[in-house]
């Protein structure tokens, strides 16, 4: 959180490759549904509380390549935290950690819908089989 980034790992040795800087606040890691692409958030503040519209954004990653490919602002700043993706793919659902909302982006354009719920959500699990989700961290499921 507080290096602005992604450490590439070497899996076999476990050491450090190299590094990609995303965003103020890196904070969580999200594969796409199809493996092509890791998704970032970086919640706009590398402190444990922080203000409401943070300069927070999502950066998407290529694995072949390891560059970013996209970074989706968060319109009028936000706080991307915690989450996971459709069963389809299609959609990143992401805890608004210091604004009081869940985030839905699409992952194809990069539109990012706000829904308001209660204070602070911090994580926010959905897994594919329908009907399971879990607004209490990453998994206390319901």
């Amino acid at each position: 959180m507080k290096t602005r980034g992604v450490f590439l790992v070497d899996g076999e040795r476990f050491t450090e490759v190299g590094f990609i800087e995303t965003g103020v606040g890196t904070h969580g890691l999200y594969p796409s549904r199809d493996g092509t692409k890791l998704y970032v958030t970086n919640r706009g503040s590398s402190r444990v509380h922080a203000p409401p519209r943070g300069p927070g954004s999502v950066s998407v990653i290529d694995f072949a390549t390891r560059r970013i490919v996209a970074t989706w602002p968060i319109p009028g700043g936000g706080s991307p935290d915690m989450g996971n993706v459709s069963a389809d793919g299609k959609v990143l659902w992401l805890s608004g950690r210091y604004d009081d909302v869940v985030y839905a982006i699409d992952t194809t354009t990069g539109h990012v819908t706000s829904i308001p719920v209660g204070k602070e959500p911090h994580g926010l699990t959905l897994w594919p089989q329908p009907g399971r989700y879990s607004l209490g961290h990453t998994g206390n499921m319901r």
